[in-house]
């Protein structure tokens, strides 16, 4: 009956449990510090998941069954099931289920820390509209975090937000949305406690965090997606634990080189330029005369060039005459380079019609690639769920970069703009519409490419470096990511802030921003200079910058601040041993390695300017334009914090005061 599905116990474990009604499974299945709930439809194939990934599992190209417990360390509650209710402790919390619609209820000793709706939390059939539906309680003043790259106020509560991925290029970090990460992750905190959740899904959606209100229903959050089925995590523990919890059970991350933290530059107006060869290693000369040593350069796509026309693995001879004598000039000058591809083949690409005639493009139902606009032409996306287009970017990556030198990708425009149902993936021998998968393109995309950097290089010493524009949960096993195309502004370098705290709290280890903006004007000289003190705080140190009306944002900009630069960059170099050693500690302990600074200090405002850059350190940026000092509210996590680069000590717990001009060092604390 519509709006009154009674479930049944129909299969019990020690480990989970299985209820049935109305056409409809909902399984628990009980974990250490984590119940995943899973409500699936009959004869409705459940999508593989590529995001979870615990323990010493690994993930299958094609995926893992999402109810697999493979690698998960299980728990025995005592369940005691009688005819309306399912009661069990799970990790300190009591659980209760009402088996008329299936609602769950965790209390602890503070209360209600998480409840479904009243009445209908889930879409069992067709009620609450198309797809998956999950409606839970919500309190008027808790607090949520995460959510990948969403943009505003690190504490998301009270705004709804999209379910997707775009190519957002010059978007407002305060409002755009979506952006270019897909993460349905969140933690909610609240007067009882914290709990985390994550959807293991794809799809497009939307996600609410009080922005809807229904006359007949007590304040609630909700989410809906495409998918048909619905598998989540309920994860316990403190806000920092829950972060922790949800990285490793995602799979970790990549170790990342040393040479990655350093100083890396990036504009696209070298690569365009009809003299790009000559461009690349005047950057090389110019940063040796500044006194500069950046650890890599990220190569734009304009080496692909064709006419006006970008054609991935293809290198414009005219531009880069010798690919190979580039990498080798770049490498002797303690460089690397990280090559920009793309996933969409224009038609005029030499390639087309090979891809074409095998099949690797995403396709609609006659068998013909789909066509999309991208980048001043007709494009196809290749299907990386096919395991012939699989090998068959991996090949190019091998011989066309690997082979000239280059073994570190820059995974680039890979949020695949699909929205059309009728356009299909092969879905590893199993056809699915492309748009329910959308952003696991991303994924698999730089896995292919980290493969071919491995198996054609070997890397006995050291890592691949990989990053993505796009990423799922997951992501971090494979490739490291950034904020995508910002925007040159003051309120956007604030927001910038708030979007990378945001990262932080949801699995993000390695990312950072284009330092100075990409679009829009270039940075005067105080904006630009509030910029590096505060990027020299994040893991990926990258100027990078797309100004056709203007100087590109690199070090010499401003040649008055030659100095000053030179200083701040000098800061961020001594950095270097400290950030490789925070790093290994965060991959080993699955931990964030720049966070607000509340996952220590349980009270401290989560929207605060400063935040932890690693463990011992409290960086203290600027993000208003004539601002002049620092106000600081200092942690009272420790006993006394050392100002660095000038003098004084100071007591945890305190608010100070310290001078900051433009040209200044910025001010950091170490815990002392």
């Amino acid at each position: 009956m519509k709006f009154r599905h009674l479930f049944r116990l129909d299969e019990s474990a020690p480990s989970y449990r299985i209820y049935n009604a109305d056409g409809v499974t909902m399984r628990l299945d009980f974990f250490e510090n984590i119940l995943r709930v899973a409500m699936l439809r009959d004869g409705t194939d459940l999508i593989p998941t590529w995001s979870v990934c615990p323990g010493e599992y690994r993930m299958p190209l094609e995926g893992r069954n999402k109810l697999s417990v493979e690698g998960f360390t299980t728990v025995e509650p005592e369940v005691v099931s009688g005819g309306e209710h399912t009661e069990f402790e799970l990790a300190g919390i009591k659980f209760s289920v009402e088996h008329m619609n299936f609602r769950i209820t965790a209390r602890n000793e503070n209360g209600i820390l998480y409840a479904d709706r009243s009445g209908l939390a889930y879409n069992f059939d067709g009620e609450l509209g198309d797809g998956s539906v999950h409606f839970t309680m919500r309190e008027e003043n808790e607090e949520i975090f995460g959510l990948g790259d969403k943009c505003g106020s690190v504490n998301k509560s009270k705004r709804s937000f999209e379910l997707g991925t775009d190519d957002a290029m010059g978007f407002s970090a305060e409002g755009s949305d979506p952006l270019y990460k897909h993460l349905p992750f969140y933690i909610c905190r609240n007067s009882a406690g914290s709990y985390g959740v994550y959807y293991d899904t794809y799809s497009n959606g939307r996600i609410n965090f009080g922005e809807e209100h229904d006359n007949y229903f007590e304040p609630f959050s909700s989410i809906r997606f495409e998918e048909e089925n619905m598998v989540f995590y309920l994860i316990m523990g403190t806000p920092m634990e829950i972060v922790s919890r949800f990285t490793e059970m995602c799979g970790g991350a990549a170790p990342v080189p040393d040479w990655a933290f350093r100083y890396c530059g990036s504009t696209m107006t070298y690569t365009d330029a009809p003299d790009a060869d000559a461009q690349l290693r005047g950057f090389v000369e110019k940063c040796s005369d500044y006194g500069i040593q950046p650890g890599g350069f990220y190569l734009s796509s304009g080496y692909t060039q064709i006419g006006d026309k970008r054609c991935v693995f293809h290198w414009n001879r005219e531009k880069i005459p010798s690919p190979k004598d580039l990498s080798d000039f770049f490498r002797e000058n303690g460089m690397e380079i990280m090559p920009n591809v793309k996933p969409a083949f224009l038609t005029d690409n030499p390639l087309y019609d090979e891809i074409a005639e095998n099949g690797w493009f995403l396709y609609l139902d006659d068998g013909s690639p789909a066509l999309f606009p991208f980048w001043g032409g007709m494009a196809s996306y290749l299907d990386f769920t096919n395991p012939g287009a699989y090998g068959f970017w991996k090949k190019c990556v091998a011989e066309n970069l690997v082979d000239y030198g280059y073994r570190n990708i820059w995974n680039d425009n890979n949020e695949y703009d699909v929205w059309d149902r009728g356009v299909y993936a092969y879905g590893f021998g199993k056809r699915i519409s492309a748009r329910l998968i959308r952003p696991l393109f991303s994924y698999l995309m730089s896995r292919a490419s980290r493969e071919a950097c491995i198996e054609r290089d070997g890397f006995r010493d050291s890592e691949p470096f990989m990053i993505s524009r796009c990423a799922i949960a997951g992501t971090q096993r494979v490739a490291t990511t950034w904020t995508g195309d910002n925007r040159t502004d003051w309120r956007d370098l604030r927001f910038n802030h708030y979007q990378a705290m945001t990262m932080s709290l949801s699995g993000f280890i390695y990312f950072g921003q284009d330092i100075g903006g990409f679009s829009g004007p270039s940075p005067d000289r105080e904006l630009f200079l509030r910029w590096i003190q505060y990027g020299i705080f994040t893991p990926r140190f990258v100027l990078h910058s797309w100004k056709p009306d203007s100087e590109p944002t690199m070090p010499w900009l401003h040649p008055e601040l030659r100095e000053t630069v030179k200083r701040l960059f000098d800061l961020r170099d001594s950095f270097i041993p400290y950030l490789s050693a925070q790093m290994q500690k965060c991959v080993d302990e699955t931990r964030p390695l720049i966070y607000p600074v509340f996952l220590k200090c349980p009270g401290y405002d989560p929207d605060s300017d400063a935040f932890f850059f690693g463990d011992d350190i409290l960086a203290c940026p600027v993000f208003d334009r004539d601002a002049r000092e620092v106000t600081v509210l200092l942690p009272d996590n420790a006993e006394n914090w050392v100002l660095r680069g000038r003098e004084g000590e100071y007591k945890g717990g305190t608010a100070v005061s310290i001078p900051c001009a433009p040209e200044d060092d910025p001010v950091w604390f170490i815990r002392n």
